[in-house]
């Protein structure tokens, strides 16, 4: 077992050259439809054929069970640029590559309960993450979805899922629901899988948003959604949880999420200083990256930008590299998330500043990523879930 403050010697070296799937052509197709996606509210469907074609979606399956093998760290790398030409079409895939990671990290440790996962992510399974519930801020620790057991270890969802991005493309869906009937001294969270054509669930026709559009991250009614046994994951106690399973996840989503609002804020950046450099000053006759203001400005969000990437590296090469943190976790990758999310909008906002008033109109792409940007504040976790995380570890429990 590592030592919480070592790591192995396997840790990769923040000067390692990620490996990569897509190639600089296909993410500029993918760029050319991310307006027209916004603009007509529609799902990325030839985004996903695009990405499904180049085996992006099995970038993280072990090569030995037919995937391309790149680690979380590569993937976070992927997504950032995926992200950069698309953000929409990357927060959706994001929820399939979450699930890849779980089942990655409990493969990598010895836990083969998600092989069956990666095995049919080769075979072109597309997952989705149905946990999501209104007004639960709970999270992973409770549920307001019921789960109905069926008597031979599966059970059927009861419940209503928020935010399930990539609605009208995945294939097998996690969901979490609270079983408190088959023992009520004793209730269990329980974590399944089911899949599309199983039915018992209805996907709303409600994704109207200020930004992410082309996710179609729609409201899915679950209304005895099945999962037989051999998909049940885990029944863990309600509340807090030190479970692989939950440790995966925890690591997984806030990892990959931060990734995808990083290559946001990197694009953003991108787009300043090419505007800056092309726009001229009548005052001046000079070009505005002449300017002592708007060099303040980018040199701004530059500063900031520069200091999420090594952090995003460090967290992913721990997860990689099997670092034995436990709790600390949490912390890490809560504070990442929320670091990153709010550190993009300060750099999209600079950009903003430094770009004039076109960029209020929609056909702007930085309009564009200022909307999208925005949707960072609302995944867990959440900017106050993390620092009560954060002071927990740093200050202890709160005294009864």
């Amino acid at each position: 077992m590592t030592s919480p403050d070592a790591a192995p010697s396997s840790f990769p070296s923040p000067l390692d050259e990620p490996r990569q799937i897509l190639t600089d052509e296909l993410l500029e197709t993918i760029r050319g439809r991310a307006a027209t996606y916004d603009r007509e509210n529609a799902f990325f469907t030839d985004d996903l054929a695009d990405l499904k074609a180049a085996g992006y979606l099995q970038a993280m399956v072990p090569q030995h069970l037919g995937g391309a093998g790149l680690t979380l760290r590569e993937t976070a790398r992927e997504q950032a640029r995926l992200a950069g030409a698309a953000p929409a079409t990357a927060l959706a895939v994001n929820m399939h590559h979450v699930w890849v990671g779980v089942a990655r990290y409990l493969h990598e440790r010895g836990d083969s309960s998600l092989d069956w996962l990666l095995e049919e992510t080769a075979h072109g399974a597309v997952f989705g993450f149905g946990y999501s519930e209104a007004g639960n801020d709970l999270v992973l620790l409770g549920s307001r979805t019921e789960a109905r057991p069926d008597g031979e270890g599966g059970y059927s969802f009861h419940g209503t899922k928020i935010f399930t991005s990539n609605s009208p493309g995945w294939t097998r869906l996690g969901v979490m629901g609270l079983d408190d009937t088959t023992d009520p001294d004793d209730p269990r969270i329980v974590h399944a899988f089911v899949t599309r054509d199983g039915g018992g669930f209805e996907i709303k026709d409600d994704w109207d948003t200020l930004g992410m559009r082309a996710s179609q991250s729609c409201t899915t009614v679950l209304d005895g959604a099945h999962a037989p046994a051999d998909r049940v994951l885990r029944r863990l106690a309600p509340g807090p949880s030190l479970d692989p399973y939950v440790l995966g996840i925890f690591t997984s989503f806030e990892i990959l999420l931060a990734s995808v609002y990083l290559g946001i804020a990197d694009r953003a950046l991108t787009l300043a200083v090419e505007t800056v450099n092309k726009r001229r000053s009548m005052k001046t006759g000079k070009a505005y990256s002449q300017d002592p203001d708007i060099r303040w400005r980018i040199g701004t969000a530059a500063l900031a930008l520069d200091g999420l990437w090594p952090q995003l590296d460090l967290v992913a090469g721990e997860v990689d590299a099997q670092v034995n943190r436990g709790a600390g976790f949490f912390r890490s990758t809560a504070g990442l998330k929320v670091r990153v999310t709010e550190t993009a909008r300060q750099v999209v906002d600079e950009a903003i500043r430094c770009s004039g008033g076109s960029t209020y109109f929609n056909r702007s792409e930085l309009g564009r990523l200022y909307r999208d940007v925005l949707a960072g504040i609302f995944h867990p976790s959440d900017d106050e879930s993390a620092h009560s995380t954060v002071a927990q570890a740093v200050l202890g429990p709160l005294e009864d």
